[in-house]
């Protein structure tokens, strides 16, 4: 028969505290379960196996202790019940399996499969949200079913109190909590009964943004600026004005772009985010552009040069890698551009998206944006251009206050 208790292990880690711990024995043979918490061996009741009342933590540290016991025993008998005459490692595995299954561990297999995908802007984004969620925990690990709604409340108050970031970006922190928690479930790692997101629990959702776009009179101002040819500023010009005059083709995919992409006066492409594929008549401005670059050194075919230092293309995270720096460059110098044609809004490659919105307006049907935009639903394309559709609403404004 197999017995349970709660232990102070005597190994402490770099900062100089022990691991709270399951000793597990069966057949003289011991095997260790770890809570995930550390503390100061001071603070240890070893006669009555509790956190003294001097830790800050102590309540919620001994109810953790109660009910990882707790369970630990419920587990214990009901292998006990199905005859499973294990070693007690074999028991540690049964008991640990599932609802005691690591967060960060998890974590880490996120981010590896992110790195195999390519998705170099998820992981230099999720790495840090990560290491955020861990630093608010203490640095302790934390098992899935301890991830309930209040610890998430405390950690939605914590990012905005503590770290003062935005609500979107809260948002963007409980994403990457529920892709880890969601890959757990898939992997058999997390029971689904304890769940923390969905109606009635931890509800996700975008607060609305707002999207400016220049005016076509600044457009104008832009295409007409006197900047010295073939400099930073300059061709920093060329890919926005370039990215505009494709209905705000996002810089990603002008990047990628290569000569054989352009077939009697088309361009034809598949756009990244959602590999729609699709073609476009190549504006006459955008072949003023083209001829702009028909005599540069390239590799691979490519247009613009911000990929030559790409060597494998087969290795789509380190072309995102390359194309996010590229990216910040370029929006460095749309710095000046913006200068020079006196525009406040700030520039950047995206504002070229939004530009394209607001000056088509009510003008294009929104089937035909959609087909532009490349959204998968028109939804998006409804939500996304009632950002720039003002009529109605200026309309109604008038009529009340207009006299």
């Amino acid at each position: 028969m197999a017995s349970l208790k709660v232990l102070l292990w005597d190994k402490k880690n770099k900062e100089g505290l022990y691991p709270l711990a399951i000793r597990i024995i069966k057949d003289r043979k011991p095997s260790y379960i770890y809570i995930g918490h550390y503390i100061d061996k001071s603070q240890w009741d070893e006669e009555n196996r509790k956190v003294k009342k001097s830790h800050p933590n102590s309540v919620r540290l001994n109810n953790l202790i109660a009910k990882k016991l707790s369970e630990a025993n419920t587990k214990l008998l009901d292998m006990e019940v199905q005859k499973n005459d294990s070693s007690s490692r074999a028991i540690k595995k049964g008991i640990t399996s599932k609802n005691n299954s690591s967060f960060f561990a998890q974590a880490a297999v996120h981010i590896e499969n992110l790195k195999g995908s390519g998705k170099y802007n998820r992981v230099v984004s999720d790495e840090p949200r990560i290491k955020h969620f861990k630093e608010f925990l203490g640095g302790s690990d934390i098992t899935f079913q301890e991830i309930t709604v209040q610890l998430l409340k405390k950690f939605w108050a914590y990012l905005k109190g503590t770290r003062k970031v935005a609500d979107r970006t809260v948002m963007n922190y409980l994403i990457m909590i529920r892709t880890v928690y969601n890959q757990a479930i898939s992997a058999n790692l997390a029971d689904q009964k304890y769940y923390p997101f969905g109606k009635g629990k931890i509800v996700i959702k975008f607060p609305d943004s707002l999207k400016v776009g220049l005016s076509s009179d600044d457009v104008k101002i832009i295409e007409d600026l006197d900047l010295e040819q073939g400099s930073l500023p300059d061709h920093s010009r060329n890919v926005w004005l370039f990215s505009f005059y494709f209905a705000g083709m996002r810089v990603s995919d002008i990047l990628r772009l290569r000569w054989s992409d352009f077939q009697n006066d088309r361009l034809f492409y598949s756009m990244g985010k959602n590999s729609k594929p699709g073609s476009l008549k190549v504006p006459e401005k955008a072949l003023k552009i083209l001829e702009k670059y028909k005599e540069g050194k390239t590799k691979n075919g490519l247009i613009f040069p911000e990929l030559n230092v790409v060597e494998d293309f087969s290795n789509p995270f380190e072309v995102q890698r390359k194309i996010s720096y590229a990216v910040k460059n370029l929006n460095k110098y749309l710095q000046d551009v913006a200068e020079a044609a006196e525009i406040d809004t700030k520039m950047t490659m995206h504002i070229a998206r939004h530009t394209f919105g607001n000056i088509s307006g009510e003008r294009i049907p929104l089937q035909m944006l959609q087909k532009l935009y490349r959204h998968s639903s028109i939804t998006t394309t409804i939500g996304y251009q009632a950002n720039f559709v003002h009529k109605d609403a200026d309309e109604a404004l008038d009529a009340v206050i207009g006299f």
